[in-house]
Parts: C-alpha cells; sequence; structure tokens
C-alpha cells in the first residue's frame, strides 16, 4: 500500500492478492474517485451498484451505505477529495457537489483527460516534500481535479424529456442544438444505462431520457463514442459481466449473463468473445489459475 498527499488530496495505491470485500462508513466530508489500474472492482453506493472496468474510473459519494469489492490481483488507485475543494469549485461552476447522484463512472470519453490530470498529480507526489512548499500551482490542480469531477456528474434536470416540437424549421434547429450539448446528454444517456444495467431497455426510452430524437442520439453516440446506443449499452453490460466472473471465481455464467440483459446465451458468448477475445469459461478459468 502506498499513501501520499499533496496538500488537501490523499492518495492511496492498494494492491491485493486476494479477492477483498471492503464495507466502511458513509463518506461525511469527502468523495473518492476509483481507479481500476489492474483488475475491476464492484461498488454498491446507496443500493446502486458501480461496475468499474480495467482502466476506468467511478466517483463514490454514499449517503447511507458502500460496499467495495476488488477482483484477485487487484491494483486500485484512489483520490480522496474533501468536500471543501468541492465547495470552492461549485462557486465557479455553479452546481452543488454530488447531489445528483451517491455514485458515478467517468464517461470513457472522458478517462483519458482525467487521467493525464492524476498523471500531474503523481508527478507532484515524486518531488520532494520541500520542493513542493510554496508552490502555487498545486492548489490550482487541487482544485481543477475537483471541478473536473463536478462538472461532470450526472444532471438529474438534463435527464427530464424537452419538448419535441414538430414544424418547419424548428425542428432541424432544435437538432442543432441537441447535438451542440452532446457531452452532456450522452453523460446523462450513460448514467441512466449504468443505473440498469439488468432492466430492459429500448432506444426510446434512451431518446426520451435524453431529451432529444432517436435519430439525434444515434448521431452523438456515434461521435462521442464510436457506437450506436444500443452497442453502448451491451458493451456495458458485458464488462458488468466480466467484473463480476472476476470477482466471482464460482459464479454461474447463464446466471450472471441474464442479470445484465442477455437473454440469449449463443448471442452473449459470441459477443463476449468479439469484446474480451476470450470466452467467458475461459475468462473463470483464468481467475481460478491466479495465486
Amino acid at each position: 500500500m502506498f499513501k501520499g498527499a499533496t496538500g488537501r488530496l490523499q492518495v492511496y495505491l492498494l494492491r491485493y492478492g486476494a479477492e477483498v470485500t471492503v464495507t466502511p462508513r458513509p463518506f461525511a466530508d469527502f468523495s473518492l474517485v476509483h481507479m481500476s489500474i489492474r483488475g475491476g472492482a464492484e461498488i454498491e453506493s446507496d443500493g446502486h451498484r458501480i461496475s468499474v472496468a480495467e482502466g476506468r474510473a467511478a466517483v463514490i459519494a454514499p449517503r447511507r451505505s458502500i460496499q467495495l469489492r476488488w477482483t484477485a490481483g487487484t491494483e486500485q488507485l484512489i483520490l480522496k477529495i474533501p468536500n471543501e475543494l468541492f465547495e470552492e469549485a461549485r462557486s465557479s461552476l455553479r452546481r452543488d457537489p454530488l447531489e445528483s447522484s451517491s455514485g458515478f463512472v467517468v464517461p470513457r470519453l472522458l478517462t483519458p483527460q482525467w487521467s493525464l490530470m492524476v498523471q500531474a498529480l503523481l508527478g507532484t507526489l515524486a518531488m520532494p516534500s520541500e520542493a513542493r512548499l510554496g508552490q502555487a500551482w498545486i492548489p490550482h490542480l487541487e482544485r481543477s481535479l475537483a471541478m473536473f469531477v463536478l462538472g461532470h456528474q450526472p444532471n438529474q434536470q438534463a435527464a427530464q424529456p424537452t419538448p419535441w416540437i414538430s414544424a418547419p424549421g424548428v425542428e432541424e434547429a432544435s437538432e442543432r442544438l441537441a447535438l451542440a450539448g452532446g457531452e452532456q446528454r450522452m453523460n446523462t444517456v450513460l448514467q441512466f444505462m449504468h443505473a440498469r444495467l439488468g432492466a430492459p431497455i429500448a432506444l426510446p426510452d434512451l431518446a426520451r431520457v435524453a431529451g432529444i430524437s432517436e435519430r439525434t442520439l444515434n448521431a452523438l453516440s456515434r461521435r462521442f463514442h464510436g457506437a450506436s446506443p444500443m452497442e453502448l449499452l451491451r458493451n456495458l453490460r458485458l464488462d458488468a459481466v466480466r467484473a463480476k466472473l472476476l470477482l466471482e471465481p464460482h459464479a454461474n455464467i447463464t446466471q450472471t449473463s441474464l442479470e445484465y440483459g442477455f437473454g440469449h446465451a449463443g448471442r452473449f458468448a459470441a459477443y463476449y468473445e468479439e469484446r474480451f477475445k476470450e470466452l467467458p469459461h475461459e475468462t473463470l478459468a483464468r481467475h481460478k489459475d491466479l495465486p
């Protein structure tokens, strides 16, 4: 285990040989950003289940309950951000810190940006402590990290459907406006998907959540994620299945696939192999072979 601090931010690097389950108290005055460097994690925050695949990050701010489960052989980087930093960011962004959700996965599109900021933070930890003293850019970096989290949290208001007016010229103008605000709308759709991975979801449901037409949603999804909305949902479900198979070496593959919305075993296996270059039973077998 490694622990470091720049000032108001604390960083933890955790490595575990065996599967680990932790049930801490709800956080009173801080939030965590959980990054899976190696292996995966499954987090339950206030009853909301979050699957964090390798290479992804999730923001956790439970108010009532929290449980974290790490896979065997996992390596996790955890950043602890105090609420006072969110308050400073809120005054600039005019948003309430993490009011809309007790936890969410950082969208894949934003992960490279977040990783670069975290690398800058880790770079400061590598400096001698005396060299960090009096550096005005360190508090600025801390505020920037808090602002990034706060500025990209799911917005419940954005999830409310907006009127879709069909009139000459108006529909085209509305579509242009929707495309202009595409990043926020896709974040809202992703949050909806993550919260309902095992529930039946159709394209009209996603379009309604985003408040746009199905055609516009398809365009936004391909622009920001290189896949259709339903392909994106399928990939999120596959990631969740894989995280569970890695967490539970004795998991039932059929039951797990059904839990995450795959009703056809043959198609599920084909999708899984296409995404991960191995079959589900091979994932389980490889996991059982870990020391």
